[in-house]
C-alpha cells in the first residue's frame, strides 16, 4: 500500500501545483484563455460544476456535494479493492494515479465549489470546446491501468488464499 499512497501524493500534489500555476499565478482565472501552443495547446479556464464535460451540473451545491461523495466512495472502493487483491505493481501505480487524481478534484470542489479545468486541445480543423486537467487525466490512465495491471503481476498462486474441496 505504499506503493499507493507515494504515487497518489505524487498526483495530487502535481494537480493542485499546476492548477495553482496556471489559474492563479498565470491569471487564467481573469484571463480566460491563454494561448501555448495554438490550436493545439491552449489554456481555457472552465469551472466545471458537473461531471465530464459539465454534465450534471443543473443543481449545483447538492451536485457538488454528491459528488464529493462519490469521489470518496470510488477512493475507498479502490483502496480495499487494492487491499485485499493486491495487483503487481503497476496495478498499485494505477490505483495510486486514480486516487490521486480523484482526490485533487475533490478539493477542487471543497475549495471553489467546482474543478477547476484548464487543459484545452484541438487538432486538424476540429475546436475542442472542452477542457480538463491533469487529475481527469490521472482518473482516466489510472482507470485503464486498473483494468490492464488488476491481475497479481504474473506472480502464480497466492499462498495465502485457502483451496476449497
Amino acid at each position: 500500500m505504499k506503493t499507493v499512497a507515494i504515487t497518489a501524493a505524487v498526483i495530487f500534489v502535481l494537480d493542485q501545483l499546476t492548477k495553482w500555476w496556471i489559474v492563479h499565478m498565470m491569471g487564467l482565472d481573469t484571463k480566460g484563455i491563454i494561448e501555448v501552443w495554438p490550436p493545439f495547446l491552449e489554456f481555457r479556464m472552465a469551472w466545471n460544476y458537473g461531471i465530464n464535460f459539465g454534465l450534471f451540473s443543473g443543481q449545483a451545491d447538492m451536485t457538488r456535494w454528491v459528488l464529493i461523495a462519490v469521489a470518496l466512495g470510488i477512493v475507498l472502493f479502490v483502496l480495499v479493492w487494492l487491499r485485499r487483491d493486491p495487483p503487481g505493481l503497476w496495478g498499485k501505480i494505477s490505483g495510486g494515479v486514480l486516487i490521486g487524481g480523484a482526490l485533487g478534484n475533490v478539493v477542487d470542489r471543497l475549495l471553489y465549489g467546482a474543478v477547476a479545468d484548464f487543459l484545452n486541445m484541438s487538432c486538424c480543423g476540429i475546436d475542442n470546446p472542452y477542457a480538463f486537467n491533469v487529475a481527469d487525466i490521472a482518473i482516466f490512465v489510472g482507470a485503464a491501468g486498473l483494468v490492464l495491471f488488476s491481475d497479481d503481476g504474473g506472480k502464480g498462486p497466492r499462498t495465502s488464499r485457502k483451496k476449497r474441496a
